[in-house]
């Protein structure tokens, strides 16, 4: 006889394991934030080491590329080892800017979504709410470029508690679903 594992039971595993791993992580950020954040950056840096080893056999291997696509493969993948190699010898700071840059990206993208809410307002099921998304998403923007240091530490509080509740909510869904 095999046991079988059913997609109901899967799932709840699923839910469990990835709810443990969030919960985790979501303490380590609030716990260890500076050390999170390296981790973090050093798993990027170890992406990039790959990607770049990957794109310069792409370019120096595919027999289907021509010369200028070989040529790029191999300029992008040594971009992505500079990055690496850079990342890996400097993880600290690194880690530091690409906070500073994902929130500055992230007020930039809420400006652009709030003022993209109010050009669709023609269209919206509710035009009080849409202007409300909007107003509320281009000062959240303005914010966060007002004082990217400061939005740093509202995002990486608010993605560690998030991951925390959400994982925990995760895990109580596996443990208290319906069994399969």
């Amino acid at each position: 006889m095999t046991d079988t594992i059913s997609p109901s039971k899967g799932a709840r595993l699923a839910l469990l394991i990835g709810g443990l791993v969030a919960a985790a992580f979501g303490i380590a950020v609030l716990v260890w934030p500076t050390k999170a954040a390296v981790a973090i950056t050093a798993v990027m840096a170890f992406y990039a080491l790959l990607a770049g080893v990957i794109y310069i056999a792409l370019g120096l291997l595919a027999k289907g590329l021509g010369v200028g696509g070989r040529i790029g493969h191999v300029i992008l993948g040594v971009l992505y080892m500079v990055a690496g190699v850079y990342a890996f010898t400097s993880l600290q700071r690194s880690a530091a800017f690409l906070a500073v840059f994902i929130t500055i990206m992230v007020g930039v993208m809420w400006i652009a979504e709030g003022l993209t809410a109010l050009f669709t307002l023609g269209q919206s099921g509710s035009k009080v709410l849409t202007i409300v998304f909007a107003v509320l998403s281009v000062i959240a923007g303005f914010t966060l470029l007002s004082s990217p240091l400061w939005g740093v530490v509202f995002l990486w509080w608010f993605l560690g508690i998030s991951l925390v509740v959400l994982g925990i909510l995760n895990v109580l869904r596996a443990l208290v679903g319906r069994k399969g």
